[in-house]
């Protein structure tokens, strides 16, 4: 009988990591940007900005992993996260072979301000990303396309805006995401069809247009599909 099972590698010449990156989106002076922090790599003898991450305990489901890693890194907790993406191209580590498991993480606009902007921790432009670490930049590219796509059916967008906002505010969100601009309209006509936007009778001023009528999601913690 041929045995067909591939012999595997001594476990002292074969390694393999597991590992949680996470992109943390936020919206800054209307543009969208990433979250980085910059590490020093003794691998390859130099800094560099990366992703929040880090390897997976023995025991660790993957999201408790990307969880505990982003609030340890960053302070971040309670926030919008997806799984994002499986990358695992045998030579993306120089050192081992390391998986792993990207995580989309979002963060509304008016608690971007509340995460600690230290030299070592810092929001980025996406359009303006600084030498990454690895293929951080291949995680970014897929995440902010992910986000992309989730705008034209889903509620996504939510996830980024405060408790509170205008529909200008809304708009300028997926303004700065999609990086053009939008009918205004259109946009409100098709927002204000959602079953989760909820009208307040709060209102907030503007010098130099009237008063813009506040609204709020009434689902906070809820992703929903537009049919």
């Amino acid at each position: 009988m041929i045995n067909t099972l591939t012999q595997l590698p001594s476990s002292t010449a074969w390694l393999l990591h597991v590992s949680t990156d996470i992109v943390v989106f936020t919206i800054k002076q209307n543009h969208l940007q990433v979250l980085l922090r910059q590490r020093y790599s003794e691998t390859l003898k130099k800094s560099d900005w990366a992703l929040p991450g880090g390897y997976i305990r023995p025991t660790e489901p993957l999201e408790d992993s990307a969880v505990r890693t982003l609030a340890h890194q960053t302070g971040i907790g309670n926030v919008y996260l997806e799984q994002l993406y499986t990358f695992g191209r045998p030579d993306r580590h120089p050192k081992s072979r390391v998986i792993t498991v990207a995580y989309l993480a979002l963060i509304p606009v008016d608690h971007a301000a509340d995460i600690i902007d230290s030299p070592n921790i810092r929001w980025h432009d996406v359009s303006q990303l600084p030498d990454l670490y690895l293929d951080h930049a291949e995680i970014i590219k897929l995440a902010r396309s992910r986000l992309v796509s989730k705008l034209a059916y889903s509620t996504i967008a939510l996830q980024l805006a405060p408790a509170l906002f205008t529909l200008s505010e809304l708009q300028q969100i997926y303004e700065a995401i999609l990086e053009e601009s939008l009918d205004k309209r259109n946009f409100r006509k098709r927002v204000l069809a959602w079953e989760c936007i909820e009208s307040t009778k709060q209102q907030r001023a503007n010098r130099s247009h009237r008063p813009a009528r506040l609204y709020r999601c009434s689902k906070t913690n809820e992703l929903h599909y537009i049919k």
